[in-house]
């Protein structure tokens, strides 16, 4: 197999570290293969595939979309380093509010997968980072766009930047326990 699969401390959301085929010319991997992926539980092909550059101490999230637009989001480093971040927003979910969060390194080529249902976020460790997301589930929906403030206590992300460089709309989204949120947990999903 191409890939070896990890779950993190909050199932559902998974480490993917592709095998790849380095040679005196360069280097090969896969970054998504459908029955590879659907056999370890991440269903679906991708809706959209999103690409963004940011610089050191950017930060960026914590976003999802409500449901029936949700999206569940494959994260990689193309260059830089980055620490991304899931966070469980199920309500009724034993993990609710909790967050796992990992090193996702261009170097390493390591993936990230969070689930609908789950906030997201990054911020970029290196001078500069790009970051290519394959998104799952809903596209891009402005009326479903939704948001958990970065620092909020409750959850206590441990983030490795203490001053972060956040959008003015970032920098404003509400606590996760006054953040519109429609999803519920469900046993088996």
């Amino acid at each position: 197999m191409p890939f070896s699969f990890k779950e993190l401390s909050i199932p559902g959301v998974c480490l993917i570290e592709p095998r790849i085929f380095p040679d005196d010319r360069g280097f090969f991997f896969e970054t998504f293969k459908a029955s590879d992926f659907i056999k370890n539980n991440i269903d679906g092909l991708p809706v959209q595939i999103n690409h963004s550059r940011s610089s050191k101490n950017v930060l960026r999230g914590l976003h999802y979309q409500l449901s029936p637009m949700a999206q569940a989001k494959l994260v990689r480093v193309l260059s830089g380093e980055i620490f991304d971040v899931a966070v469980d927003i199920r309500k009724d979910s034993p993990s609710y509010g909790k967050w796992a969060g990992e090193l996702i390194n261009s170097d390493i080529k390591n993936m990230l997968y969070i689930p609908a249902g789950f906030a997201h976020g990054f911020c970029v460790i290196s001078e500069t980072a790009e970051i290519e997301y394959l998104v799952f589930g809903g596209e891009y929906s402005p009326q479903h766009d939704r948001g958990i403030l970065w620092n909020d206590p409750a959850i206590g992300i441990q983030w490795p930047v203490e001053n972060p460089i956040l959008s003015a709309k970032d920098a404003s989204l509400p606590l996760l326990k006054d953040a519109e949120n429609n999803f519920m947990y469900e046993e088996n999903k």
